[in-house]
């Protein structure tokens, strides 16, 4: 498996709602970060569908290096 894109070394943060599915970009190559837009076919990566139990704004990761995946970890600070 090749490695992801790294769409950017800071989280997204983005408001989401309550028990609607999102699917989290993990090959990052969407243009509509956090969020895939279909970019991945061809490669191995897959979305990741979520849904979150509470409205309000969360941090996504946009280095695609989380290891609490689609969750911002500040995995960003160790990449060079």
């Amino acid at each position: 498996m090749s490695d992801p894109v790294i769409a950017q070394k800071k989280p997204c943060v983005v408001e989401l709602e309550a028990d609607e599915s999102y699917w989290w970009c993990s090959c990052g190559r969407s243009a509509n970060q956090p969020f895939c837009d279909g970019s991945h076919k061809g490669t191995d990566f897959t979305p990741m569908e979520f849904t979150v139990p509470e409205s309000k704004k969360y941090g996504l990761c946009a280095c695609k290096h989380t290891k609490n995946a689609p969750f911002c970890d500040a995995a960003h600070r160790d990449l060079s």
